[in-house]
């Protein structure tokens, strides 16, 4: 498989930044971590913007930096966009012309992008004639994700472009980011410290503590370790995808498949056959010995018990494998005791909510 992998170390004041990782060179992967763990840092020496030593670096088998020989490829030299909170456009160039500059910083036979592909994919054709300080902070982040693309990067970082954008923006680009997600083959690293947003787009993760990682691998992999303080957190659950099967209209319902079953979902338009993802919080998810037959609740899943970890004094997070799909579930130690829960365990997982991604 193809590879992006480095190790940096870096000083910067009492701050120390000590990293080893490698992860797939396609699709997301998302740097996770609270404020100040170091995942701007890493996408700055990444970025060649610091340089690390020691330090190394390389794309899919192509070296951008080894400091062990004294090697360091420059930032200009490096074929990769940046996307930072702020669009930084050129506010004295128009739309089209912020665009076009992206797009000359590559020679046309190494043009891997075209103009027309980029403005379809962001859905900026419409803003093309307009001065940057005349747009919305989301339609500023889309023309900002356009130009980076137009430089035909191998390797596209994103440095919590969301954090600047209200709750409506954010509803408003992130549709963009998921086209580009299924549409583009450059693997993208992009910090957030949110967890809905990386749950919506990524498909691996480096989770980073005070400048280490901590964990890494595929995103339901570490959301589900239960030694990582990911499946700790209020947000903790788990994302699956699911295929559409049908449409309820009496009932006003989606049906969903995936590995475990049937998930019913409030009724969505969505075409049948199409794949979505929907999460699945651990605080939405309730254990029982027995299928209840008469309940309210529509999502109920046999599960076997794969391991119980003790959340606080009061409460525990348990991970459930449901046909091959994982679970977490947060419940109280008293109801674990009541239960009798043992790892190996066949249960039933009762899931209050669906939430469509």
């Amino acid at each position: 498989m193809s590879t992006l992998q480095g190790r940096f170390q870096l000083q910067q004041g009492k701050f120390t930044l000590d990293i080893d990782f490698h992860t797939p060179s396609q699709g997301v992967t998302a740097l996770f971590g609270p404020s100040g763990s170091g995942k701007t840092t890493l996408l700055r020496c990444i970025a060649g913007l610091e340089r690390a030593k020691p330090g190394f670096l390389e794309i899919n088998g192509s070296c951008w930096q080894d400091e062990s020989r004294g090697f360091f490829l420059p930032t200009h030299q490096r074929p990769l966009g940046y996307v930072f909170q702020e669009a930084s456009l050129f506010s004295h160039l128009s739309v089209r012309k912020n665009l076009e500059y992206g797009q000359n910083r590559t020679p046309p036979k190494q043009r891997k992008v075209a103009f027309e592909e980029a403005v379809e994919l962001l859905g900026v054709a419409p803003l093309l004639t307009r001065n940057p300080k005349r747009l919305s902070g989301g339609e500023r982040q889309r023309v900002a994700i356009a130009r980076a693309l137009l430089t035909s990067p191998k390797l596209l970082l994103m440095d919590e472009p969301l954090a600047a954008l209200d709750a409506n923006s954010k509803a408003e680009i992130m549709p963009y980011l998921e086209k580009l997600h299924q549409a583009l083959s450059i693997p993208v690293l992009y910090i957030s410290h949110a967890i809905p947003e990386v749950m919506h787009i990524a498909d691996n993760m480096l989770l980073i503590e005070k400048g280490k990682l901590i964990g890494s691998g595929p995103l339901l992999e570490v959301l589900t370790r239960l030694d990582l303080p990911l499946s700790h957190n209020y947000e903790a659950g788990v994302v699956i995808e699911a295929t559409v099967t049908e449409h309820d209209e009496t009932f006003h319902l989606t049906y969903l498949a995936f590995s475990g079953g049937r998930l019913n979902l409030r009724r969505e338009d969505l075409a049948i056959g199409s794949t979505v993802r929907v999460v699945l919080n651990a605080r939405d998810v309730s254990l029982a010995l027995d299928n209840e037959v008469h309940s309210s609740i529509l999502n109920i899943f046999q599960a076997t018990l794969l391991e119980i970890a003790e959340e606080s004094p009061g409460q525990l997070i348990i991970k459930l494998d449901v046909n091959g799909a994982l679970l977490l579930a947060r419940i109280t130690k008293k109801s674990g005791v009541l239960l009798n829960l043992q790892v190996g365990m066949r249960v039933y997982a009762r899931v209050k909510s669906v939430a469509l991604l």
